[in-house]
């Protein structure tokens, strides 16, 4: 494993309650809708793999392999979607919804109406300081949506990305191919969102612990894979 580096700034090692885990990224090729995620998994983590190993994939990969990654000039907004996106909160570690291009894509995803609903109950309540009520109702398909970022690898920086269908059931089935426990993660240097899981023992509020320094890259790191072992 010592050619499995950490990210810069990151670390192998967390500690987390009385348990110390490793956390060993690993880089692949640019992933596009061509690859196939198993295919990916067994090219470049299966050797590294032990017993009691968890691999933890960006859900971004997951959504691209499935063909749910689109180049920005084919997505044409409505004008609802082009007016509510300036009204959306726009974190400093990624675009979200405050985009034409990705809000249009989650009106298509989660419906008019359901985005239509938060836009309004988030216009109520902002003013009495409460806030994240519009990505709430919009919910997790909304909000796992990824945007056009310059820091973003190239091509996928002119590009908004779905968030993967059916996580549990493509962890599940990646799971049982590859023969470890597979979770599918959506994180940032904003917090950490367990989109999809397979049956195995380990926790989706641990994985969150492990993963509250993100130690996947992002961007050039081409890292979107990452083993999660139990430092003995």
């Amino acid at each position: 494993m010592k050619e499995l580096q950490a990210n810069n700034g990151k670390h192998i090692e967390i500690q987390v309650g009385n348990t110390t885990y490793l956390r060993f990224p690993i880089k692949t090729h640019v992933i596009t809708k061509k690859d196939d995620i198993t295919d990916v998994i067994q090219k470049y983590a299966s050797s590294y793999l032990q017993k009691g190993d968890t691999l933890c994939v960006s859900e971004r990969v997951v959504a691209i392999t499935q063909g749910r990654s689109f180049k920005i000039v084919d997505i044409h907004p409505t004008t609802f979607a082009t007016w509510l996106s300036k009204r959306v909160h726009k974190s400093p570690y990624g675009i979200g919804l405050a985009s034409p291009w990705t809000m249009e894509l989650a009106i298509r995803e989660v419906g008019y109406i359901r985005i239509l609903f938060g836009a309004v109950v988030a216009m109520i309540t902002r003013p009495f300081g409460i806030k994240g009520l519009f990505y709430h109702i919009a919910g997790r398909q909304a909000a796992a949506i990824d945007g056009p970022c310059d820091y973003t690898l190239p091509p996928y920086n002119k590009c908004a990305t779905l968030a993967p269908k059916d996580p549990n059931k493509v962890a599940r089935k990646v799971a049982k191919e590859i023969g470890c426990g597979i979770v599918i993660i959506d994180a940032n240097d904003l917090g950490v969102d367990v989109l999809g899981m397979d049956d195995s023992e380990i926790k989706k509020e641990e994985i969150e612990k492990i993963f509250k320094d993100n130690p996947l890259g992002q961007a050039s790191e081409q890292t979107p894979l990452c083993i999660v072992r139990k430092k003995k």
